[in-house]
């Protein structure tokens, strides 16, 4: 299973930008999807989950809620990360993941199976 990551660059605050991720070598429906982000010298932290319907169940880190909008395109088998209002706080490497089973959590980082390469988004002041 392979995930790559695209649509990170260089904005400054108050802009847009949207991640997609897709997903090859498996059978991306069945998958729960998640994102993450490492800012430098900071721990990999959750963003975002979402089922595997795209409908049931979606969940956002306080950090984000109401800014960023989590999505899936599972005939494109691509995940997405909508960020609005971007702030510099929201710089780092971000990451998507899968999950191919159901686990007990959708915010820990080993809860996941597989992960992308990440992209680089960075917000200026």
């Amino acid at each position: 299973v392979q995930l790559v990551e695209s649509g990170g660059g260089l904005v400054q605050a108050g802009a847009s930008l949207k991640l997609s991720c897709v997903v090859s070598g498996g059978t991306f429906s069945s998958y729960r999807m998640g994102w993450f982000r490492q800012a430098p010298g900071k721990e990999r932290e959750f963003v975002s989950f979402v089922s595997r319907s795209g409908v049931a169940a979606t969940y956002y880190a306080d950090s984000v809620k109401g800014r960023f909008t989590i999505s899936r395109d599972n005939a494109k088998n691509t995940v997405y990360l909508q960020m609005n209002s971007l702030k510099p706080e929201d710089t780092a490497v971000y990451y998507c993941a899968a999950q191919t089973s159901i686990r007990m959590s959708y915010a820990t980082r080993s809860s996941y199976d597989y992960w992308g390469q990440g992209t680089q988004v960075t917000v200026s002041s």
